[in-house]
């Protein structure tokens, strides 16, 4: 298993989520973690991921939050979904430097894109 995917709960993004992993990941086996604000709880992300590269020996993390997060409430701006997935980017990297790790933002109509 190459990839672990971890994205938010919310059931409205669960179908985006699948598509994408299909496209993207060819069909491949990945872990999949999902946590209500996805990367928000970065201590319980944080030990998913280790459990993933230990176990399943990962290469590539993906990182999806979503915009009306309820999670995030009033606080869920693009900037501070942004900042909260690199954060999250960065802790992964410092524990795990030959990992992948890729930030994305899902729109609700399924649109996804890189954050930076």
């Amino acid at each position: 298993c190459d990839y672990l995917v971890v994205s938010c709960m919310d059931f409205r993004i669960q179908e985006h989520i699948r598509s994408w992993a299909e496209q993207q990941l060819g069909g491949k086996q990945y872990d999949y973690v999902s946590f209500a604000g996805g990367t928000k709880d970065l201590d319980a992300i944080l030990s998913q991921v280790d459990i993933a590269a230990n176990l399943h020996s990962i290469k590539h993390v993906y990182l999806i939050h979503h915009e009306d997060c309820g999670a995030y409430g009033d606080l869920g701006s693009l900037e501070k979904h942004t900042a909260d997935l690199q954060k999250a980017k960065q802790f992964i990297l410092d524990k795990h430097p030959d990992l992948t790790v890729v930030t994305l933002y899902l729109k609700l109509n399924g649109e996804i894109s890189p954050t930076y």
